[in-house]
């Protein structure tokens, strides 16, 4: 197999230019938006022109022909794509997160993931939706994992499961790296919003994972990685703040997605029914409306920011993000989803019912919008929630994704 000394080290490309390359391919994303979502799937198109743009290399080490990119420049990436195209971003935030973590992993793994292939891409869930048994050398893992983004156009998953001995007795969570080769992909993903995205079921039913592609989760989330490259600063970045902050990228692409389209076609010169206003740029509510709305996409766009360079200062410290700053960025999270989805509101209501027509993109991207920022992990309430503890020293929490 190739080794690191084999591959070119990727020069560093410089965090512009990424964005650059992002912002050209708008235009493309945008025509094929309504395919993609037809068809379930990002469209082939777009996976080989971000391949070709090296967008799925974001997070892959620059030994192994990587980016090595800081989440900096991953958000301001992700969120331009999703002028284009929110199924889209959504899966190159998702595989380009999942890289991540393979570079958390053992020199070993990630030169079965890109060793021979710089762009071996990899989707994943966290959650530890299986059962395992110990033999010798691995685990053999059984299970289902829903809402796997990315499944159709990755080679690997990263896949939670639960980490038990010789007895059974469950000693730790993990994440398995699986070649999608040894998986199934059931077809479960029939969704309001994001649809293109393929977030189907992934199965395994009596799957081998040799020990060393087992990551420990409890441990990671304490920022205790395997990664024998403790240089590269990257691959410092806390887990938790990573995993849920990369999603809210999209999420203010979005909103300025609408605001793209709201604009345009207030510039036609259209009035408002039932009024004397003949074009509905002149008119004050308009105005001011639309006013409001870019404020709250400044705003989201400000504590997303804000978010990845605690992130990235944290990294490039040498020292593990603190417990307050972690949950700080949950709830910057939360809030840039919250702030995203005002922001199309009102842009909704300048654009009025035709906002709803099937032919108006709007209404493609209020759904991928309301669809995105309800995952999980972004949920604004628990991040609350967390964040009020943390601020009051309860030591007691909702969650350990912290």
């Amino acid at each position: 197999m190739t080794t690191s000394t084999d591959v070119p080290q990727q020069a560093a490309v410089p965090a512009a230019e990424l964005k650059e390359r992002a912002a050209a391919l708008v235009p493309a994303l945008r025509a094929n938006a309504a395919r993609t979502e037809a068809d379930r799937r990002i469209a082939e198109e777009n996976i080989a022109a971000l391949t070709e743009a090296g967008l799925f290399r974001l997070t892959v080490p620059r030994r192994l022909g990587g980016h090595e990119a800081d989440f900096r420049t991953f958000l301001d990436v992700t969120s331009e794509l999703a002028r284009g195209c929110g199924s889209t971003a959504w899966v190159a935030t998702l595989i380009n997160v999942c890289n991540w973590m393979v570079g958390l992993y053992p020199d070993r793994v990630q030169q079965e993931v890109w060793g021979e292939n710089p762009d071996a891409r990899v989707c994943g869930v966290l959650a530890p939706s299986a059962t395992t048994r110990a033999v010798d050398g691995g685990l053999v893992v059984t299970g289902r994992w829903g809402f796997a983004s990315g499944s159709h156009h990755a080679q690997w998953a990263s896949l939670g499961i639960p980490v038990v001995d010789a007895s059974g007795r469950q000693t730790d969570q993990g994440a398995a790296l699986i070649p999608m080769r040894e998986l199934t992909v059931e077809d479960t993903w029939y969704v309001a919003g994001m649809r293109g995205t393929g977030s189907n079921t992934l199965v395994a039913d009596e799957v081998f994972v040799p020990e060393h592609r087992v990551l420990s989760v409890t441990r990671a989330v304490q920022g205790d990685y395997p990664t024998e490259h403790k240089d590269e600063t990257l691959y410092r970045s806390a887990l938790v703040p990573v995993l849920a902050l990369v999603l809210a990228g999209p999420q203010v692409g979005l909103a300025q997605a609408g605001m793209d389209v709201v604009t345009a076609s207030l510039a036609k010169g259209r009035g408002i029914s039932y009024t004397f206003y003949e074009r509905a740029d002149e008119a004050p509510s308009t105005q001011i409306q639309l006013a409001e709305a870019a404020q709250l996409v400044d705003t989201a766009r400000l504590h997303l920011m804000r978010a990845a360079e605690d992130i990235d200062t944290w990294a490039a410290s040498e020292a593990y993000m603190p417990f307050g700053t972690r949950a700080r960025v949950r709830m910057d999270t939360g809030y840039v989803a919250r702030r995203s989805r005002e922001a199309l509101d009102l842009l909704l209501s300048v654009q009025g019912a035709g906002s709803f027509a099937e032919a108006n993109p709007l209404q493609r991207i209020w759904r991928d919008q309301e669809t995105g920022s309800r995952h999980a992990v972004i949920n604004p309430a628990i991040a609350g929630e967390l964040y009020g503890r943390a601020l009051l020293g309860v030591e007691e929490q909702v969650t350990p994704l912290i």
